[in-house]
């Protein structure tokens, strides 16, 4: 009976041990080698496959060297910020491939096939990643209905006239960045270096506090320092090969990531509490949270299915980290390209003292800014805070004239589409606002060129309020500052999650 037991144990054990091998063997081997052939087969070009790791170990390594030292400068960004994907078209043409491990992923330079795969986002959908959703869930990695469903709930919190009620907060937290530059600068007769880079970042952070949680703001502040060291973890993660249940190991690396994601849900649960007691008593604030905790409320008071504190608190991260990374980084990037190009800022003042003189910007004359906005437009162009977006699909389908298989990714690399000189012409890493002078649509000519906040259904929800913070921002620093690139500036862009710059922005500010 013993022998009989023992043998069955063994030959289950020999079973798994085949069947798992072969599924190991299979992912690892046979199922890339077969999409390679298909790709091949249709004219895509890129290195052979190198088991387990891809062009991993080579994308290390180029990327360590283009960020090993700073660049001159030049808005010629693309070697630095996307040296893998730049030397694989500059050896394979724009019709290329690389590997993420044993997962291929093919580059798409076609505005045609861009504006399919955004269009239908049903169809082409964001990779899946276990170590984003240590960032946020939410919006961002949402899919089909249940996407839906949230968008549906939370465009009530960006509509015109919620967003005219959040101009103060961004005077406000504006305001205490200028108060301590004063301090810096007044100090220093009048002029004085100063990094604007952590100063901007603050803001930002202080003005998502102020518009998504009023009076909970102090806690707030908290989750964005927490949310910056998650990002920069996941971004780390991401650089290496994806093993199925490595996350759950209890490395210490692991074990922060899940520790600052727990404190951040915790900080967020209790300021959810405080709120829904607020809205049972009619004394909460009309701020992004209690708008979405309102509209909440009605969905599941007319028997739909709202959101459960779970997923709000998903929606709170993703308002923290999409609301103040991006806006940061968009407004250094405007300064450091203001402080180069000089008639562009004085060009850029004069109209903002010309609308506003020295009174605070209003909501209503922040749409006269036209040339503030052609300077934010080529800013997003030349630097992206996303530089590439990505998409998967899980059956194979047809883009253009080509098959693609099941499980490949699609690379919608949006700084080589703004930097193109068959879009843009000869002149396109140069800084040209007035290439956006009557408008985005006549700048890019109909196609799908420039991107910064994504496109088609899945457009950013909170595009026209970054810009409604970045033009009030701008208009406020303007009025109180020139700036130049002081001698100590090291241009040296770099992507962690967004794009920044890799050591600060280091500015010479004078006192108007």
């Amino acid at each position: 009976m013993d022998n009989l037991i023992s043998s069955l144990i063994l030959s289950c054990s020999v079973t798994a041990i085949l069947f798992y091998g072969w599924r190991i063997l299979n992912w690892l081997w046979f199922t890339p080698r077969s999409i390679e052939k298909r790709l091949r087969q249709q004219g895509f070009r890129g290195n052979p496959y190198r088991f387990f790791y891809g062009d991993l170990r080579e994308s290390s390594v180029t990327r360590r060297e283009a960020r090993s030292r700073a660049m001159v400068f030049s808005h010629d960004i693309v070697p630095r910020v996307i040296p893998s994907f730049h030397k694989a078209i500059t050896n394979h043409g724009e019709n290329c491939f690389v590997w993420f491990g044993p997962k291929p992923a093919l580059l798409v330079m076609v505005p045609e096939n861009i504006s399919e795969i955004l269009s239908k986002n049903y169809v082409f959908q964001k990779p899946r990643s276990p170590l984003t959703t240590l960032l946020a869930r939410g919006l961002l990695s949402l899919e089909r209905d249940e996407w839906a469903k949230h968008r549906r709930l939370i465009n009530p919190a960006f509509h015109a006239e919620k967003l005219k009620h959040m101009v103060p907060a961004f005077h406000l937290s504006c305001g205490e960045m200028l108060s301590k530059w004063d301090e810096i600068v007044g100090s220093n007769e009048g002029c004085c270096e100063v990094d604007v880079w952590p100063y901007l970042q603050t803001m930002t952070s202080d003005v998502i506090s102020r518009t998504a949680f009023g009076s909970s703001y102090e806690q707030a502040r908290k989750i964005s320092e927490l949310q910056r060291e998650q990002a920069k973890h996941i971004m780390e993660a991401h650089r290496s090969v994806h093993i199925p249940g490595y996350r759950f190991l209890p490395t210490r690396f692991n074990r922060r990531m899940k520790e600052t994601k727990s404190e951040i849900e915790s900080i967020l649960l209790g300021m959810i509490k405080e709120r829904l007691k607020a809205i049972e008593e009619e004394t909460y604030n009309n701020d992004l949270l209690g708008v979405l905790l309102e509209s909440n409320s009605k969905e599941h008071g007319n028997d739909g299915l709202g959101m459960s504190i779970e997923e709000v608190i998903e929606e709170c991260k993703l308002f923290y980290f999409a609301g103040h990374e991006t806006t940061a980084s968009l407004l250094v990037w405007t300064m450091i390209l203001l402080s180069k190009h000089g008639e562009w800022q004085d060009r850029a003042r004069d109209e903002v003292l010309q609308v506003f003189g020295r009174a605070k910007p209003n909501f209503q004359e922040l749409n006269h800014l036209k040339i503030v906005s052609m300077i934010l437009h080529e800013a997003l162009r030349l630097y992206p805070p996303v530089a590439v977006l990505a998409r998967t699909h899980h059956e194979e389908c047809r883009l253009g004239r080509v098959s693609i298989p099941a499980g490949v990714q699609l690379i919608l690399p949006a700084i080589l589409l703004h930097h193109d000189p068959k879009i843009w012409g000869h002149d396109a890493t140069e800084f040209k606002p007035e290439r956006f002078s009557e408008g985005v649509e006549k700048a890019v000519q109909g196609q799908i060129a420039y991107f910064p906040f994504g496109w088609g259904p899945r457009i950013c929800i909170g595009q026209k309020f970054a810009m409604l913070e970045a033009k009030t921002t701008m208009a406020m620093i303007l009025q109180h500052y020139s700036f130049q690139l002081s001698s100590s500036y090291s241009h040296a862009p770099h992507p962690i999650i967004t794009l920044q710059p890799q050591y600060g922005a280091h500015l010479m500010l004078t006192k108007l």
